[in-house]
C-alpha cells in the first residue's frame, strides 16, 4: 500500500517518521519537553524505542548501537545534553560506524525548563556537525541528511530543534522509499574506540580533519539556501528564526543556514559583501553573529534585550527597526498549581507546617514552591535536591541543619538522585538527613511516561523494577519508611518530625499514584496479570 504523499506533522513527529524511514535500529532517551513525543511517535510507528534512566545512559546505549554498525537516535531536551555531555565529547573522537543522531530540543523562553541555554555552543565545543530545521519538512529531511552525514564521515551529528519547531505542525512530504539500513556487525578497532591518551591524541586530529571536510562540503553542497531580494537588507538566519524573518521582511535578501556547525563561511562572506545592511536574526545567544564576526565579516546583531525568550514576527520587526524601547510585559496568566487531590499536597502542607528548609528538584512537585504552600527553598537541576540538601546540612548551625529536607520525585531519583543517596551514606552530616522520595508511579511532568521505578517499559510492558526502599536499606540507611501520606496526613507530618528529630539518616518513600495516571496504571497491571 502506498504511503500518504502529504502529512500534517509536528517537528517531533517528523523526526520520528524519518527515523523509521531510515531504519533506525534503536531510539533511546529521557522524556523532557519539548522532545518527548519523538520516541513516543517512533514507537507508535513500529520503531524500537526505550526510555533510559537518564540522558547519559541513553547516549551511551546509542553509541553502542552505532559502534555495532546500526543506526541510533538519542533524544533529550536541552538541559539533558548537559547530562550526556561526557560521552558526547568523547564519541566525537572515537567516531561511529552506524549513524548516531543526537537530538537536542532547546526551549527558548523556558516554557517548561529551568534555563534557556543555547545548545548550539555544544556543537562547536564538542566538534560535532549540527543541523537546524525551521519546520516539520526540514525536521524530516534534516534527520535523513544527518544520518547520511554521520555515516559518510563516521561522526555523531547534533540535530537541534526548538520548542516552536518541535510542537508546530506543517505539511511534510516523506520519501516514498525507505533509506536502506546497514546490517549490524562488530569490527574490532581498538585504537579508534579505546580513548586512552595515546589513542585520543591522534583521534582528535582525525576529528578536526573530518570537520574541515564537512565544512568544505557545507560550502559547496550543504543545506543552505539563498533568497535574493532587496540588497539594502540582507538577513542571515537559521531554524525557526528564518520563518519569522521572512514574514517580518519579505522584501529582504536572505541566507538561510541549515548546517550551523561547521558554517559555510565563504558563502556567508559572499552574501554579506553584496548587501548594504547585513544582519543576523537568531534566537537565544549571538552564536551566529559572533562566529561570523570572528571570521572578519561585518554583520549587525540583535540588541541584548532580544537575547531572552522566543522570537516572533513582531520582535523581529523591532530588531530590524532598531527599536529598543521596553517591551510590554506578558499578559498575566493563571499560575500553575498542584492538582486538587494530588498526594504531593499533603507532603508540602506538612513541610510548611514544620517550617522545614526544603531542597527541591525537577518535576510536577516543583509547584510546591507556589502558594498556598511556598515550601521549597532551592531548585537547581535534576537530582540536585539531595546534594544541595546535604551541603546545607554540613554548613548550617545545628538547629537549622535539623530542619533541612531533600525532596525528589521517583523518576528524578532514578535519573540522577541515586548517586546523591550514595553521597548521603558516604559523607553523612552530623545532624543526619531526611530524604523524601515522592513516588507517584509515573513521570508526570512530561506526560505520564514510564521509568525504571514503575517496572514498565516505554510501551508499558512489564520489565525489571527499581524498588526505592530496598535500595535505601541495602545502602545502609538507618530509617526507611514507606507510607501513603493521604491516608493519615497528621501521622505523615509526625513521621517527618520524628525523622528530623532522630538525627539519623532517613528515607521516606511517600507512595501514591498520580491521579492522572492511576486509571492507566491499574489497566497496565490488569493486562500484566499477577506479579510472579
Amino acid at each position: 500500500m502506498n504511503r500518504p504523499t502529504r502529512q500534517l506533522l509536528s517537528g517531533d513527529e517528523a523526526v520520528a517518521l524519518a527515523a523509521r524511514d531510515a531504519g533506525v535500529a534503536l531510539g533511546t532517551g529521557y522524556p523532557g519537553t519539548p522532545s518527548t513525543e519523538i520516541l513516543e511517535t517512533f514507537d507508535a510507528l513500529g520503531g524500537r524505542a526505550q526510555w533510559a534512566p537518564n540522558e547519559k545512559v541513553a547516549l551511551e546505549v546509542a553509541i553502542g548501537v552505532a559502534f555495532a554498525g546500526a543506526r541510533a537516535i538519542a533524544t533529550m531536551k536541552h538541559v539533558g545534553l548537559n547530562v550526556a555531555a561526557d560521552p558526547l565529547f568523547t564519541v566525537a573522537y572515537t567516531g561511529v560506524r552506524g549513524a548516531l543522531i543526537v537530538v537536542t530540543a532547546d526551549d527558548p523562553g523556558m516554557a517548561s525548563s529551568q534555563n534557556e541555554q543555547d545548545n548550539r555552543h555544544f556543537a562547536a565545543a564538542a566538534g560535532v556537525p549540527m543541523l537546524e530545521p525551521s519546520d516539520s519538512q526540514e525536521a524530516y529531511d534534516f534527520t535523513l541528511s544527518a544520518i547520511e552525514i554521520s555515516e559518510r564521515w563516521g561522526v555523531p551529528v547534533l540535530l537541534r530543534l526548538t520548542t516552536r519547531v518541535c510542537h508546530s505542525k506543517t505539511i511534510v512530504q516523506p520519501r516514498q522509499s525507505a533509506l536502506e539500513a546497514p546490517a549490524p556487525a562488530f569490527e574490532r578497532n581498538i585504537k579508534a574506540r579505546v580513548m586512552i591518551p595515546a589513542y585520543a591524541r591522534p583521534a582528535h586530529r582525525r576529528l578536526r580533519a573530518k570537520l574541515a571536510e564537512i565544512a568544505a562540503w557545507n560550502q559547496t553542497s550543504g543545506p543552505w539556501r539563498r533568497i535574493d531580494g532587496n540588497p539594502a537588507l540582507g538577513i542571515i538566519t537559521s531554524g525557526i528564526s528564518f520563518v519569522h524573518a521572512r514574514e517580518a521582511a519579505p522584501e529582504a535578501s536572505v541566507l538561510k543556514l541549515g548546517m550551523t556547525y561547521p558554517l559555510p563561511m565563504e558563502t556567508i562572506r559572499q552574501f554579506a559583501a553584496g548587501i548594504e545592511r547585513p544582519m543576523v536574526i537568531e534566537e537565544g545567544d549571538p552564536y551566529l553573529a559572533e562566529a561570523i564576526r570572528a571570521a572578519g565579516i561585518t554583520v549587525e546583531a540583535k540588541p541584548e534585550m532580544f537575547r531572552f525568550g522566543e522570537l516572533d514576527v513582531a520582535r523581529v520587526r523591532r530588531i530590524l527597526a532598531g527599536d529598543t524601547t521596553p517591551e510590554a510585559p506578558p499578559a498575566p496568566g493563571t499560575p500553575p498549581n498542584l492538582c486538587q487531590g494530588c498526594p504531593h499536597r499533603i507532603v508540602f502542607a506538612a513541610l510548611k507546617e514544620l517550617d522545614c528548609i526544603v531542597s527541591g528538584d525537577i518535576g510536577c512537585y516543583s509547584l510546591g514552591v507556589l502558594p498556598p504552600f511556598e515550601a521549597m527553598d532551592t531548585l537547581v537541576c535534576m537530582g540536585a535536591a539531595i546534594g544541595v540538601g546535604l551541603g546545607l546540612r554540613h554548613a548550617l548551625p545545628a538547629a537549622d541543619a535539623r530542619r533541612v529536607v531533600s525532596v525528589i520525585g521517583d523518576s528524578t531519583f532514578v535519573h540522577s538522585g541515586i548517586t546523591g543517596l550514595v553521597e548521603m551514606i558516604y559523607n553523612p552530616p552530623a545532624t543526619g538527613h531526611l530524604l523524601l522520595i515522592l513516588d507517584n508511579g509515573t513521570t508526570a511532568m512530561t506526560g505520564l511516561q514510564e521509568h525504571p521505578g514503575t517496572g514498565r517499559t516505554l510501551d508499558h510492558e512489564r520489565t525489571g523494577k527499581v524498588v526505592f526502599e530496598d535500595l535505601a536499606r541495602t545502602l545502609g540507611v538507618q530509617r526507611v519508611h514507606v507510607v501513603d501520606p493521604t491516608l493519615n496526613p497528621a501521622a505523615f507530618r509526625d513521621l517527618v518530625k520524628e525523622c528530623l528529630d532522630s538525627g539519623q539518616l532517613s528515607v521516606i518513600v511517600a507512595r501514591r499514584n498520580c491521579l492522572l495516571a492511576a486509571g492507566k496504571i491499574k489497566e497496565y497491571e490488569r493486562c500484566d496479570g499477577p506479579a510472579e
